[in-house]
């Protein structure tokens, strides 16, 4: 599944903005697509947050997102709790804090422990398209990769546009092909244009 990145981009510039002026904190890729998964992916696919136990399967009624964050001695996996109950600014510092934990080695096991679904980022190493692995118990996890300009037809013309591959991996014993490509095309279409999100559309 592809699309553009940033569709709105002006409405994007006026977010980042205003997110420094009044946070102080500047609106980063990552947390943008930890607000979309959260507050509109999962929250419309909820199998994909679910876990199999046992017989059974588990409807979480919460979505703690875990994050790969690259540091010298490797990758480590924190989690943002509770992230569909948090806005943009909150979702930027709590990832900010976590990277700098990270990488100062002052990481919890509370802080790693848990997650419902995990946000991959190969792109930081420039991956164009990768398959991640899931984290058990968890039921899949999103890659995201890097931003490269492709050319596409838009409006009867050909031109490019920068795009980004993202990748879905899913436990198939529990989500079928369906949940996951509504669940990818509700990423597409609501980091293409961030009115949806704002929109509930």
């Amino acid at each position: 599944m592809r699309g553009r990145v940033i569709g709105g981009s002006h409405l994007s510039l006026c977010f980042s903005m205003l997110l420094i002026i009044v946070h102080g904190v500047k609106l980063g890729l990552m947390s943008g697509f930890v607000r979309v998964v959260a507050v509109s992916g999962l929250q419309n696919q909820p199998i994909i947050n679910a876990i199999i136990d046992g017989d059974d399967i588990i409807y979480r009624d919460y979505i703690d997102i875990s994050i790969a964050v690259g540091t010298p001695k490797g990758r480590v996996v924190p989690m943002i709790r509770d992230a569909e109950k948090m806005n943009f600014a909150e979702i930027e510092k709590t990832i900010n804090s976590l990277a700098k934990k990270a990488n100062n080695g002052l990481l919890s096991i509370d802080e790693m422990a848990g997650g419902s679904f995990t946000i991959s980022n190969g792109g930081v190493y420039g991956s164009l398209l990768s398959t991640p692995i899931i984290n058990p118990p968890q039921s899949a996890i999103l890659g995201k990769h890097s931003i490269v300009n492709k050319l596409m037809v838009a409006g009867g013309e050909i031109k490019a546009r920068p795009m980004m591959y993202v990748a879905l991996t899913y436990d198939h014993r529990l989500i079928d092909g369906r949940e996951a490509v509504f669940f990818l095309r509700r990423i597409k279409d609501v980091v293409e244009d961030p009115r949806r999100l704002l929109l509930d559309i």
